[in-house]
């Protein structure tokens, strides 16, 4: 028998690797079909050109097997980097950026321009149908200023510190990001707000992610940063969390610093009708189809429940 005969005898029934990882994944989904799914995508994890088009491409493949995504992005080492070159100052409170008008002149320009045209232009570039819009269209995303305490590092006692332009969300309408849905686009939404007076304000991206993901009941929110997820005390990546035991993690120091905050807003999207959170590090390639698509995910989910 030919050996290129023999071969084809041999594989013979045997199913492609590929085949395989395509069959696995067709009850996952099933389980997302017509269900939306928020990510917020963070600055850090945009840095890298070709992590970016792999992005690009795993968002226009949800869409393309039924899912519908919406994309808020970030972009803090971008504003950064611009206030620098502009010789603008920026200090931080709190963990908050610190937001004068000239400031929030440079983060408007950042986060409504230059980042958010270059996510809806890799997404297009892969086929896909996106539009970037921010949370001032369409009334999406009313805000008011943000009231921050922080302990005084004298006295330790909490204080009110004045953040500028920060705003925290009020309300959201999104009945913008519904009509694209149904017009087959994919949301691509810059985390700003405005005030009932007309003012703009600077939101944090999780926090409009959140809220966001709370208001259309999205299935999943997917929170893709530069960590892998929560680490036990040994370093090892905690693969589920009910929101008992975070918040026991926090409470014996397991879960501590920058964490804190967003594990505690996690919770808050959970409790608000948000099945599950889902924090993942945005470096890993084609972490958003490892995360909804198998059976290992790929970071630290939140739910009310394991079944979550």
């Amino acid at each position: 028998m030919p050996k290129d005969n023999a071969k084809l005898t041999k594989l013979a029934g045997a199913t492609p690797p590929e085949a395989e990882i395509l069959s696995n994944a067709l009850p996952y989904m099933q389980r997302y079909d017509g269900a939306s799914v928020v990510v917020k995508y963070g600055g850090h994890a945009m840095g890298d050109a070709a992590l970016a088009e792999s992005f690009a491409r795993d968002i226009v493949l949800l869409k393309q097997s039924g899912v519908n995504p919406i994309v808020v992005h970030g972009g803090g080492p971008q504003i950064g980097a611009l206030l620098d070159k502009l010789g603008i100052k920026s200090e931080f409170r709190g963990g908050l950026r610190v937001t004068d008008q000239d400031t929030m002149d440079v983060v408007e320009m950042v986060l409504a321009g230059s980042i958010n045209k270059r996510i809806v232009a890799a997404i297009n570039k892969q086929g896909g149908r996106a539009v970037g819009i921010s949370g001032k269209d369409a009334g999406l995303m009313t805000v008011r200023k943000l009231e921050k305490e922080i302990p005084d590092p004298d006295s330790n006692l909490m204080q009110i510190v004045d953040l500028g332009f920060v705003g925290e969300p009020t309300k959201v309408d999104p009945h913008i990001i519904e009509v694209m849905i149904a017009s087959d686009l994919i949301p691509v939404v810059a985390p700003l707000g405005v005030s009932h007076e007309g003012q703009t304000y600077n939101v944090n991206a999780d926090t409009f992610a959140g809220e966001l993901a709370a208001k259309m009941l999205a299935k999943r929110l997917l929170l893709l940063t530069d960590v892998e997820g929560v680490l036990d005390k040994k370093g090892k990546l905690i693969a589920q969390l009910t929101v008992e035991r975070a918040r026991a993690l926090i409470a014996d120091g397991t879960i501590d610093g920058g964490m804190i905050p967003k594990i505690e807003s996690c919770i808050s999207v959970v409790q608000n009708g948000v099945e599950a959170v889902v924090i993942i590090n945005g470096k890993t390639p084609h972490a958003v189809l490892l995360e909804l698509f198998t059976e290992h995910g790929a970071g630290t989910l939140l739910s009310s429940t394991l079944d979550g």
